[in-house]
Parts: C-alpha cells; sequence; structure tokens
C-alpha cells in the first residue's frame, strides 16, 4: 500500500506522524511511504533522514495526497486540505469527529473511510491517545505556570516550591492519562493540588500522586468552591469518542479571582468548561470574567519532537496493520473500535449522538 504522510497546517504545529525508523519499518513490510517535503522539519527529521529510510519525498500536499492510499497524519484534516481529499482514501489521524460536525458532513461528502486515533482502542487502554493525553497534561501546567505569571497579566503566583508562602491551588477535574500528569507535574513543584473525579480508581491513582494532592468525588458545591479558591483549574474530562461534558460552568468562573487561569485539556472535544473556546498558539489564551482562559486544541504540538517520537512508537502497529489489510488479531480488532466513517458513512454511535 502507498501510505501518504502530509506536513501539519495547523498554527505551530510540528509534528509528524511518523518518524524515518517506522517508516523504515513499513517499507521493510512492502509499502511505499511518501513524505511531503519538510513535514517531518520542525520535529528534528529532515527529508535526508527519510530519504535514507526508501521514504519518498513528494514537493507539496497536492502531489502527496495524490500519490497516497492511505492518509497518516496527526490533525483532523482542517477546510483547506478537504479538497485533496478522495473517496477512495483511507484517513488516520486524530479526528475528535464527535465535537466537528462540520468535519464529519465533509468527510462523509467526499466518500472515504476514516479511523480515529483516539478511539483505538486496546482493553480498557487507548494506546494512542495517552502518549498524547500525558503531554498535555505536563504543558497544562507549563502553560498555566506562564500565565499566572504577573507579566502575563495573571495573578502574580508562582508554581514551585518556596518556603514561607502559600502554595499554589491546583485543581485538576478529571483523573485519565492527561488529568494524572497534570496532577503530578503540579505535585512535583510543591502546589497544593486538588483532584476530582467520579472513579474510585482513579482518585486512588490521584491520591497516590503526593501527600499535598487531595482527592475528592466531583460533589457540585464542593467542586465550585474548589475552583474558586484555585490559582490554576485544569479541566481535563474524557468521554473516548464522545463531547466532552461542561463540567465546569460559567458561574463557577465568574466566581474565580482575577487573574486566575484555566487550562482546558479537553477542548478538541468539545471542551468541558463552558466558557472556553478553541484556540491555536498564534493566539492561545483570552480573558473572561477576568479569568485567563487557555483552549489551544493541539497542547502537544508545541514540543513536536517528544511528541512524535512518542506517537510514532504507539501508532506504527496500527498503521502497519491497516497496510497490511490484517483481518485478525489484536490490533485489528482495536482498529475496527477506532473506525469512524466507511465510505462516506457514519459508523460509530458515539459520532452519531
Amino acid at each position: 500500500m502507498r501510505i501518504a504522510i502530509p506536513k501539519e497546517v495547523k498554527p505551530h504545529e510540528g509534528r509528524v506522524a511518523l518518524t524515518p525508523e517506522s517508516c523504515r519499518a513499513l517499507i521493510g513490510r512492502g509499502h511505499a511511504v511518501i513524505l511531503q517535503t519538510q513535514a517531518g522539519e520542525a520535529s528534528g527529521y529532515p527529508d535526508a533522514l527519510y530519504q535514507k529510510a526508501g521514504v519518498e519525498i513528494a514537493a507539496d500536499a497536492a502531489a502527496t495526497y495524490g500519490a497516497g492510499e492511505l492518509i497518516v497524519k496527526v490533525k483532523e484534516p482542517i477546510p483547506p486540505e478537504w479538497p485533496l481529499l478522495r473517496a477512495d482514501h483511507r484517513l488516520f489521524s486524530f479526528l475528535h469527529l464527535a465535537a466537528a460536525p462540520e468535519l464529519v458532513a465533509a468527510l462523509c461528502g467526499i466518500g472515504l473511510s476514516a479511523w480515529a486515533f483516539e478511539t483505538v482502542r486496546a482493553g480498557d487502554h487507548y494506546p494512542l491517545l495517552t502518549p498524547m493525553s500525558r503531554i498535555a497534561g505536563v504543558l497544562a501546567i507549563h502553560q498555566g505556570a506562564h500565565w499566572l505569571q504577573g507579566v502575563s497579566g495573571g495573578r502574580g503566583v508562582l508554581l514551585g516550591r518556596m518556603t514561607g508562602v502559600p502554595r499554589a491551588r491546583v485543581v485538576v477535574v478529571g483523573c485519565g492519562q492527561a488529568g494524572l500528569a497534570a496532577i503530578g507535574t503540579a505535585a512535583a513543584l510543591d502546589a497544593e493540588v486538588t483532584a476530582f473525579d467520579l472513579k474510585p480508581a482513579a482518585l486512588d491513582a490521584a491520591a497516590a500522586l503526593g501527600a499535598n494532592v487531595t482527592a475528592l468525588y466531583p460533589d457540585a458545591e464542593m467542586l465550585a468552591t474548589a475552583v474558586a479558591e484555585a490559582d490554576l483549574v485544569v479541566g481535563a474530562v474524557l468521554v473516548p469518542g464522545r463531547r466532552a461534558p461542561a463540567v465546569i460552568t460559567e458561574a463557577m468562573v465568574q466566581r474565580m479571582r482575577p487573574g486566575s487561569v484555566i487550562v482546558d485539556i479537553s477542548i478538541d472535544q468539545g471542551g468541558c468548561v463552558e466558557t472556553m473556546e478553541p484556540r491555536g498558539y498564534d493566539d492561545p489564551a483570552y480573558r473572561r470574567h477576568g479569568v485567563w482562559h487557555l483552549g489551544v486544541a493541539n497542547l502537544p504540538g508545541a514540543v513536536p519532537r517528544t511528541a512524535s517520537q512518542a506517537l510514532s512508537a504507539a501508532l506504527s502497529p496500527y498503521v502497519a496493520a491497516l497496510a497490511d489489510g490484517a483481518a485478525a488479531g489484536a490490533a485489528a480488532a482495536s482498529l475496527a473500535a477506532a473506525l469512524s466513517i466507511h465510505r462516506g458513512e457514519v459508523v460509530d454511535d458515539r459520532v452519531r449522538s
């Protein structure tokens, strides 16, 4: 099969779906790999490394899509890319279709088949979502720390160990992979962390990350009070394949102190903060009710080298299974769960609802 890897076009998105070594392995299985020129540049992988691995370099996006049968990319196609897709294409990428009805309509109109990275499932694990979620959780704390600084217009609170002054207060809503990464990062900085989740096992995992972590069930008033008193709130609610519920309401945001910060990791699934809107790294933050809102839909794009390496390692077996046409085995079962659109028809009930 001819596997095409386009260059990502979202602002400040430097990730590439497959590294040269992953491409080499696919070529060794008898497949051809076509890479749009400079697609790996921002991740530290110049064209020469891909060529050394046996990859064909295409001059532009049109040539890349035109040569490919299986399109493998990181982020969902945006409108300028839609005309490059064909009915005979197989698309494999992060899609987040439950929060993107226009994209659903476009892909169905093209008539192609599409698999979503975020719904590839292995047992209770989402192997392609997990590494990006962990990176997003760490970056949520990094970004929050930046916007809390007075020079950024924040409250002037340090996320870091400082004897003799009160700890910064961090609230994390959702203790999945992203939430746990955010909790662990904030706890390591000696913040006072309060974590909320519905699942006992998730709360146990959060509490184990430090003596300065309090893990609670999300009682409405307890959650509202914690959010009101927080310096930084991280929304990390995930319902795989579905739109995220808005558990942090506008009324809660209105009670927060001026200059505090909210980072919504769930924004690519519609967001779990009622006042949040999606942004990119070219214009990442805005104030509402005096509170900084950050809803960057591609948070891991800020660290393309790390993110590309982690994603490519997890992704390679599933690309191979799709390209091989594997009809059985664990990878095939995982891919069946991730099929969102088949020949122009929505087949994932989570997208229909």
